[in-house]
């Protein structure tokens, strides 16, 4: 537990350097937000946070540097996350629409042009996704209804990069906004100030 976000960062950088086992060092990034700001954070930390999020689901040992502030704030449900994810392969088959309802329920923003995380795009047959936690966005080829093609891809020129296998899709958002969870959330705020 380091006292800010700077602090975390400079420690994550000396246990890289001075750590000669293979154990995964997560730094889990503060929002930057305050409680009362009117903006949210940017999309690029919570990608990141989703990414540190995801991957602790996974590792059994390791280092996570957490600043103090982020410490103290209470988090989505881990089956949240794990359960909002999609996976997707070249190969399977895929339902355009049901992607998009997937999509608009895990919080991605359908635009023009992908440029951010979180956002996507359908043009035809093509589907630019870019997902938390990931370097580069993806570009998705069909062929009738499955997957022909994943491709990651520049963001500024729309250019293609890598051709690869698979992609694991992280929800956009580190929290649930379905009716059932806005209802709990209403009904515990209710408890606490009412009780």
């Amino acid at each position: 537990i380091t006292a800010d976000s700077f602090g975390a960062e400079r420690l994550q950088h000396e246990l890289e350097f001075f750590q000669d086992v293979q154990k995964p060092i997560l730094r889990f990034p503060d929002w930057e937000t305050l409680i009362y700001d009117s903006f949210s954070p940017h999309q690029d930390i919570i990608s990141d946070r989703m990414s540190v999020l995801n991957e602790l689901s996974r590792v059994t040992s390791g280092i996570v540097i957490v600043p103090a502030t982020t410490l103290v704030q209470r988090m989505a449900p881990r089956a949240f996350i794990l359960g909002s994810s999609l996976v997707l392969a070249t190969g399977q088959k895929f339902d355009i629409s049901q992607m998009r309802r997937n999509l608009v329920s895990a919080a991605y923003r359908a635009v023009d042009t992908v440029y951010e995380h979180g956002e996507f795009a359908v043009r035809g047959a093509i589907i630019d996704i870019f997902p938390m936690g990931s370097d580069y966005p993806f570009r998705i080829d069909l062929f009738d209804n499955e997957i022909d093609t994943l491709r990651t891809f520049d963001p500024e020129t729309q250019r293609s990069i890598d051709e690869i296998d698979s992609v694991s899709l992280l929800p956009a958002r580190e929290f649930p906004l379905s009716p059932e969870a806005i209802n709990h959330f209403k009904n515990q705020w209710f408890l606490k100030f009412h009780a």
